[in-house]
């Protein structure tokens, strides 16, 4: 285990203030932002919140977009000894309101741009104030703004920063299956995640991130904002993916050198017609892959486009922090996602929580500083889920003779046929290998004679023209007959979340409409 230098992280931000006070923290648009100016904010934001009643302990929903605003919410909330809970942007009223009212939150900060979103939130739940960060239309004692709280800096002490096993964040999971859950992170199991990546990862001040994902997911946060200011490295934030295109010029602009992303990135950038500078002026010296599994065409090509920097894929979950595994800069492996990160332990187990012999198959487990607290107010959902202070994945996966992990599978997407396991990504892989397939996700669908069949689903590449007949041909040639799928259904568009995963329970649910 490692010796904690920190409690929280406003104490890293008072570093980050006393040695680099006047070093670009963050850009974004046309403006820098020091150090120095950003604990500035904080210190302001902090002392409105106690002014506004806000106390230790006391949850406080943020739902904002990519932005400095963000930031200095969540560390102003962690400063006086609440707890932030990002909230995903894509979500609708009611699914906002269920996560408020699960945190019993008063007080919540908010985009103006968000707005339609939150019409009868007050209505829904007990949220009395609402700090918007934007331009809101009608400012008063419950409509507060963010901008003219900061448009004066105010000094600011509390008698007590947060101990580094207080909660420092409840991430709330995508709920694939039931009601989201709010995985409850300490201050702790987020620096555990620090200490690991960088035995791996030598990084430092000169480093420089970019933050276009959403800040809201357990992986930005963590990766692309807590780990640089770890550092006093600065961020890039890009308040939006599209277009694309200006990621691309942001990265060269400001030659950034650690650049994250999930794998539908990956695979636009290694489609992607870049200037003929792009590689002159390049920096990146390390492309990391998160949130979603990467497939192994996707690495192959990008790999062969992208020479100087290397690609390495991770592997995690908002329960530990998120990260789990990480390839190694020395030894890749293709499809797998590395060994544990330093501080973290793996193992294959059976459905008796046996560990298997090397090369098998079965359940992930984990076991580090990185394990969640638990799930709030959910102590039959921890309880499920961390025994013995094991975290179960749901996730399947083998291990190596060197201890690199490989995902097949989530264990609820594993297909059983006439008793025989079969697993949709292989197959995944497989499909994106023909020509003209852009993406591919595989599911079960019921049937009586095998229990299950394999179906999947294909979204094709631009003006591309595929017959099934051909792509069955193609699989047969790949795989065993039983794991070719038995329909194959050709749509314009996978259904994702936020970060790019599939969400292939909407794809089960619609199998009965395609048949049709």
């Amino acid at each position: 285990m490692f010796n904690y230098e920190f409690n929280n992280f406003y104490e890293v931000l008072e570093k980050n203030a006393k040695k680099f006070p006047k070093k670009t923290a963050y850009f974004i648009d046309d403006r820098k932002i020091s150090w120095g100016r950003v604990k500035k904010k904080v210190d302001t934001f902090a002392r409105t919140l106690e002014f506004l009643d806000v106390k230790k302990y006391d949850k406080v929903p943020v739902l904002v977009g990519n932005s400095i605003e963000y930031i200095v919410a969540l560390l102003g909330i962690q400063k006086i000894g609440a707890v932030p809970v990002p909230i995903n942007t894509f979500l609708k009223e009611d699914e906002i309101a269920y996560i408020v009212n699960d945190v019993e939150a008063q007080l919540m900060v908010a985009s103006a741009k968000f707005e339609n979103n939150l019409k009868n939130i007050r209505n829904k739940t007990n949220i009395k104030k609402i700090i918007w960060e934007g331009d809101v239309k009608n400012v008063d004692s419950e409509n507060i703004s963010f901008s003219e709280i900061l448009s004066n800096f105010e000094s600011h002490e509390v008698a007590e920063l947060p101990k580094i096993d207080d909660l420092a964040f409840i991430i709330y999971t995508s709920g694939t299956t039931g009601k989201p859950k709010g995985a409850m992170l300490s201050y702790k199991n987020i620096f555990s995640n620090i200490y690991g990546v960088n035995e791996l990862i030598k990084l430092n001040h000169k480093d420089r991130f970019i933050a276009y994902l959403p800040m809201f997911h357990s992986f930005t946060l963590t990766v692309n904002i807590m780990l640089p200011m770890f550092y006093g490295a600065p961020v890039v934030i890009i308040k939006s993916i599209m277009p694309f295109s200006n990621i691309i010029k942001q990265t060269l602009l400001k030659k950034v050198t650690i650049f994250t992303g999930v794998p539908d990135v990956y695979s636009a950038l290694s489609r992607a017609k870049l200037p003929f500078y792009f590689h002159w002026f390049n920096k990146v010296r390390f492309y990391i892959s998160g949130a979603a599994a990467l497939p192994g065409e996707v690495l192959e090509r990008f790999s062969k486009k992208f020479k100087k920097g290397k690609l390495l894929e991770g592997y995690g979950l908002s329960e530990t922090s998120p990260v789990v595994a990480v390839n190694r800069p020395e030894l890749q492996k293709p499809y797998s996602v590395g060994p544990a990160i330093p501080g973290v332990k793996v193992k294959i187990v059976n459905d008796d929580l046996m560990e298997v012999p090397v090369g098998e198959a079965g359940e992930i487990i984990v076991k580090g500083d990185n394990v969640m607290q638990g799930y709030y107010k959910r102590e039959d959902a921890t309880e499920e889920t961390i025994i013995n202070g094991w975290l179960l994945t749901g996730d399947i996966g083998k291990l190596d003779e060197d201890g690199y992990l490989y995902i097949l599978d989530r264990k609820k997407d594993l297909i059983i046929s006439k008793g025989v396991n079969i697993y949709p990504r292989e197959i995944e892989e497989i499909c994106l290998k023909f020509n003209g397939v852009k993406e591919c996700a595989v599911v079960g669908m019921k049937d009586e004679q095998s229990g299950e069949i394999p179906v999947a689903f294909i979204e094709l590449e631009e003006d591309a023209e595929i017959k099934e007949s051909e792509l069955k041909k193609f699989l047969k040639s790949q795989l065993a007959n039983y794991k070719v799928p038995k329909h194959i259904y050709f749509v314009e568009e996978l259904p994702k979340n936020a970060t790019g995963k599939v969400l292939k329970r909407v794809l089960r649910d619609k199998i009965d409409e395609y048949i049709k």
